[in-house]
């Protein structure tokens, strides 16, 4: 926004039942530091002027479902993360808490679910 002032918050916002344990995780996973935290809310930045990953406390989350199924909650969005070895990318994301989804629509892909239940990416760079 052509309006925001500096320090201002913008970027996207990220439903979690507990914000600052979904913060922490990509926090670690991508090495961009939690910048606040307060009860419901927990903020990731690339850079201290954003953008921001904020997660915000959701009463009644229900993750949602990969692939998406008629009558469940849908992904809304996802993270995707492009990397030189997909392979060693999944690892690191596994040790950190995300497990891989069992459907994996492309060879250069792979979806991993963090640990609220949102799928997120890793692709491959084949150049």
């Amino acid at each position: 926004m052509l309006s925001r002032t500096p320090g201002m918050w913008w970027g996207t916002a990220v439903e979690a039942p507990d914000p600052a344990a979904l913060a922490r995780f990509y926090s670690t996973l991508l090495g961009w530091p939690v910048v606040h935290e307060e009860p419901g809310t927990a903020v990731v930045a690339t850079a201290p002027e954003g953008p921001f990953v904020v997660f915000q406390q959701a009463t009644g989350y229900r993750p949602p479902v990969w692939p998406p199924a008629d009558g469940d909650q849908r992904p809304m969005m996802h993270f995707d993360f492009q990397v030189a070895d997909l392979d060693a990318a999944v690892a690191e994301a596994v040790a950190e808490g995300a497990k891989l989804a069992d459907h994996q629509p492309q060879d250069n892909v792979r979806v991993l679910i963090d640990p609220a239940g949102h799928p997120f990416c890793v692709v491959r760079d084949d150049g």
